[in-house]
């Protein structure tokens, strides 16, 4: 067989066997595939369009990249701050700044291919064979592939792994399917600037499109179901991230959620408003006009359609129910990354990736009690590792902590990015790292370097004491843990 893509169909329906087959490629498959075929596995991976799954196509890396030219583009609305000032040929000082959407795609698009025909390589060097196609079960470990090229193909592997990941849902509201709203894969290939963009969900998808539109150009409405935007996170996050928005210009309803949309979303989108005001305990109906709408309510898997009951498959509130183990109910079947119910997060999927390779080799890898670090990509960033204070409380876990201002990083202070905090738990009655949050520049970053200490079972004293170069974002590590309070005080 060909180690690169292929569509070619055989000239009958006979069943070709494999030492596995791989439904959708995806983070975590991909791995897989590439890992066994270079031990000498007879490998497929069954894809119907992205090559290399969402992160590299139209989800993570994408929204990083648009998220970047954002960034750039703050710069230069800040750049009286910096001593930068735009001149117009007339000599006219701070001229208005004007966004290439479609420069700006194009940067994307280009790394876009780049990854793929990474990709590509990779399929090519191992020896795992790519089919594009969609792939449906019809026995147990035995999948038919309508080729994407025409015909049909019948793979039957000694191990199957499903990972088909999920999709936008999109909510059961009046109207709303057929205005046409945007998901994220269609917001991350615009080539025009939305004039007025109104954001359904103030998930991770949504509070990084909103602050990366509205830095573009775009005017941007965000309504949020809950009362505060990331109602899972203490509530001194929730607050800094509302108070950036707001400095923004973004405007947030809370508490609302809509009643019916109108109209055709890149044209003209009315929505039909329920907002709670608190204050009066009384509902408030309005219409809010925009010329797109972005649906970002969350998730669904990717299971309708697949077969699954026949592969002896079963699912679990719509995902592929899993052991530790990432065994599914079917011997031999395993599945991977968000369709599996895993964290939505490609490192989580890469782990997943470890675990099956393990396992298939014979061992007992589970994903009971690892760790699951998260990183929000607004700016500042959003970084978390281990317990928060709302966990610790919720749970009843005793805990001390350190918080610092981002401005006690002294880092911050040479690039003028100051908004935001760290703060660390650490155990009540020793000096073990319970959890840590950092809202601010490079937090993400930050947060890796606690996450080793973590994994190693450091006390919080070894970052404290350690020499950290200076002046660097990790440095503030040190003005963090050195807040920690005495054993038998709580910060």
């Amino acid at each position: 067989m060909s180690a690169s893509a292929s569509n070619t169909a055989s000239s009958s329906h006979t069943i070709e066997d494999y030492d596995l087959v791989v439904l959708g490629c995806g983070e975590g498959t991909k791995y897989l595939a590439w890992t066994l075929a270079r031990q000498g596995k007879r490998v497929a991976v069954i894809e119907r369009k992205w090559i290399g799954g969402a992160c590299p196509n139209m989800a993570c890396l994408p929204s990083k990249n648009i998220i970047h030219s954002a960034k750039v583009a703050s710069y230069f609305r800040r750049g009286n701050e910096f001593g930068m000032h735009l001149e117009a040929e007339d000599d006219v000082v701070g001229a208005e700044l004007r966004v290439d959407m479609r420069t700006v795609q194009g940067r994307k698009r280009r790394m876009v291919e780049g990854l793929v025909q990474m990709h590509l390589d990779n399929f090519s060097s191992s020896g795992a064979e790519l089919i594009m196609g969609t792939g449906t079960f019809i026995a147990p470990r035995t999948i038919r592939v309508d080729l994407n090229e025409g015909g049909t193909r019948i793979l039957r592997g000694t191990d199957v792994v499903i990972g088909t990941g999920t999709r936008a849902s999109i909510p059961d509201v009046e109207g709303l399917a057929a205005a046409r709203p945007l998901t994220h894969i269609e917001a991350l290939d615009l080539d025009e600037l939305p004039e007025h963009l109104i954001i359904l969900g103030a998930g991770y998808i949504g509070l990084e499109l909103a602050q990366a539109m509205r830095r573009l150009g775009s005017e941007v409405t965000l309504i949020e179901r809950f009362a505060r935007l990331l109602p899972s996170v203490d509530e001194d996050v929730s607050a800094g991230i509302a108070e950036l928005f707001s400095e923004e210009k973004i405007a947030v309803l809370t508490d609302a959620y809509p009643l019916s949309v109108s109209g055709e979303s890149g044209k003209s989108v009315t929505v039909e408003v329920c907002a709670y005001e608190r204050e009066k305990g009384v509902d408030h109906i309005f219409k809010l006009e925009g010329t797109h709408i972005l649906v970002a309510a969350g998730r669904a898997p990717n299971t309708n359609g697949l077969g699954l009951d026949l592969a002896g498959v079963e699912l679990s509130g719509g995902y592929v129910r899993v052991n530790e183990r990432l065994e599914t109910t079917a011997p031999h079947t395993w599945a991977i990354g968000d369709v599996a119910g895993s964290p939505k997060f490609t490192h989580i999927s890469f782990d997943d990736f470890r675990i099956v390779r393990d396992n298939i080799a014979g061992g007992n890898r589970v994903t009971t009690g690892r760790q699951v670090p998260s990183c929000l990509f607004t700016d500042p960033e959003l970084a978390s590792i281990g317990l928060t204070e709302s966990e610790a409380k919720r749970n009843g876990i005793p805990y001390r902590l350190a918080k610092i201002p981002m401005a006690a990083d002294l880092r911050t202070r040479t690039l003028s990015e100051t908004r935001g905090f760290l703060k660390a738990l650490v155990e009540a009655d020793g000096d073990r790292i319970l959890g840590f949050t950092g809202f601010g520049v490079g937090a993400g970053e930050i947060m890796a370097a606690v996450q080793v200490a973590m994994l190693g079972n450091l006390p919080y004293t070894a970052l404290r004491d350690a020499i950290i170069t200076h002046p660097t974002l990790c440095e503030g590590l040190v003005a963090l843990f050195s807040k920690v309070p005495p054993i038998g005080k709580n910060g």
